[in-house]
C-alpha cells in the first residue's frame, strides 16, 4: 500500500489544506499518517481523522528571546522523534505545509531517504520553509511571484500549482448559514475572519462600532479561541470562536468579508467570489507576508486593502459601502482569476515522487 506522512502546524494555515488532499489521496489508495506537535493546533484539528504522531518541536523565531538559546535542543529531540516514526510508517513521500513542526520531520526524512514536497501559500516562502528547501524534492508555491525570492537550486525545486481548497467549503448553503445565526434575509451579511488564532485588531473595530455597524449590515465574526464576548447581545451579531463544519455555510451566507490576509484564506474567498476587505498583519507583528499578499490580490482586482494602523470604525464603513457599490466588478474580477484549485496538481507530484523511489 501507498503510505504518506502529512506534516505542518502552529496555525490552522499550515493546516487545513492537507483536508483538501485527504480524500482524493484515500481514493487513491493512500494510507495516510499525520506528525505534529504535543500541544500544536494541528493536533486538535486533525482529531481523530488520521493516525498522529506527535514529536518535540522548537519555535523558530527572528528575533532575541532566551527560549532561542533551549528551541534548538528541542528541534534536535524533534528529528529524533520524527526519524523513529518515519522509521516505523515508512511512507513513499511526506508532504510539508510548513510552520516550526515541519523543520524536524524534513530533516529526518532526508536523513532516511524520503522524499519531501513541501508548499508555501504566501507570496514569500516561511522560514521553515527556507531551512527545509534545500532538503526537499518540490517546492509547491502559489504566487508565480514567489520564485523570485528563491535563488538557484532552490528556484528549480519550485512549482507553481496554486493553493489545494476543501471541496465542502463549495457545497454550502446560504439559507442553513443565515438560519445558524438567527439572521433574517433582509440586510446583508458580513463575514469577519481573524484567522485561527483570532485578530485583536478586528475583533476590536467590530465591537467598538457594533451598533453602527448592524444598521447595516448583520456580521458573523469568528474571533477566535478565548475571545467571545457573550455580554454582546445583538440580533444581528452572531461570533464563533472557531468554525469547522458550519464554515461552508457561513461563507455561503456572507455577502462581504473582511479578514486578515493569509493566502490560504485569500485563494478560498476568490475561489468563492466574495468580495472582501483585507487588513495584513502589519511588519511589526510578522515577517511582512501578508502586506504582500493582500497587495498581489489588490492589484489583480480581487481585493480592497486597509493598513491596520488606518482600520477606524469610520474607514471600515466607508471600504463597506464602497465594496457593496462595485460588488460586480469585484466578483467579475475573481471569476477570471486565473488562480484555480492545487488539489489536483499536487497529487500528481506526491504520485510521482512516490514513482520515482
Amino acid at each position: 500500500m501507498k503510505r504518506i506522512v502529512l506534516t505542518g502546524g502552529g496555525t490552522a494555515g499550515h493546516v487545513t489544506p492537507h483536508f483538501a488532499l485527504v480524500p482524493e489521496l484515500r481514493a487513491r489508495g493512500w494510507d495516510i499518517h499525520y506528525i505534529g506537535t504535543h500541544t500544536g493546533i494541528e493536533r486538535q484539528l486533525v482529531g481523530t481523522e488520521l493516525p498522529y504522531y506527535p514529536i518535540s518541536a522548537g519555535k523558530l523565531r527572528r528575533y532575541f528571546d532566551l527560549r532561542n538559546l533551549s528551541d534548538p535542543f528541542r528541534v534536535l529531540k524533534g528529528v529524533f522523534d520524527a526519524y523513529r516514526h518515519l522509521r516505523r510508517i515508512k511512507p513513499q513521500v511526506v508532504f510539508s505545509k510548513g510552520g516550526f513542526v515541519a523543520v524536524p520531520v524534513t530533516m529526518a526524512a532526508w536523513l532516511l531517504r524520503i522524499p519531501v514536497i513541501l508548499h508555501e501559500s504566501d507570496l514569500t516562502p516561511g522560514l521553515a520553509n527556507r531551512l527545509c528547501v534545500p532538503l526537499a524534492r518540490k517546492l509547491c508555491v502559489t504566487f508565480p511571484e514567489s520564485v523570485n525570492y528563491l535563488k538557484g537550486k532552490e528556484a528549480e525545486k519550485a512549482v507553481v500549482t496554486g493553493t489545494p481548497i476543501r471541496a465542502e467549503l463549495f457545497a454550502g448553503s446560504r439559507e442553513k448559514g443565515r438560519q445558524i445565526c438567527g439572521f433574517s434575509p433582509g440586510l446583508p451579511v458580513l463575514l469577519v475572519m481573524g484567522g485561527s488564532l483570532g485578530s485583536a485588531v478586528l475583533n476590536r473595530v467590530i465591537r467598538d462600532n457594533l451598533a453602527q455597524l448592524t444598521q447595516s449590515y448583520q456580521i458573523i465574526h469568528i474571533c477566535g479561541q478565548g475571545n467571545l464576548e457573550p455580554q454582546l447581545a445583538n440580533p444581528r451579531y452572531f461570533q464563533v470562536e472557531y468554525a469547522r463544519e458550519e464554515l461552508p455555510h457561513l461563507l455561503a451566507a456572507a455577502d462581504l468579508v473582511l479578514s486578515r490576509a493569509g493566502a490560504n484564506s485569500l485563494v478560498e474567498l476568490v475561489a468563492l467570489g466574495k468580495p472582501n476587505i483585507l487588513v495584513p498583519l502589519s511588519r511589526q507583528a510578522s515577517r511582512g507576508d501578508q502586506i504582500l499578499n493582500a497587495a498581489s490580490f489588490a492589484r489583480q482586482g480581487y481585493s480592497l486593502v486597509v493598513e491596520e494602523e488606518d482600520l477606524t470604525g469610520e474607514m471600515l464603513a466607508d471600504r463597506l459601502a464602497l465594496l457593496q457599490k462595485e460588488r460586480a466588478r469585484f466578483v467579475a474580477a475573481m471569476e477570471a482569476s486565473p488562480l484555480r484549485d492545487g488539489t489536483g496538481k499536487i497529487i500528481a507530484l506526491i504520485e510521482q515522487e512516490a514513482r520515482r523511489d
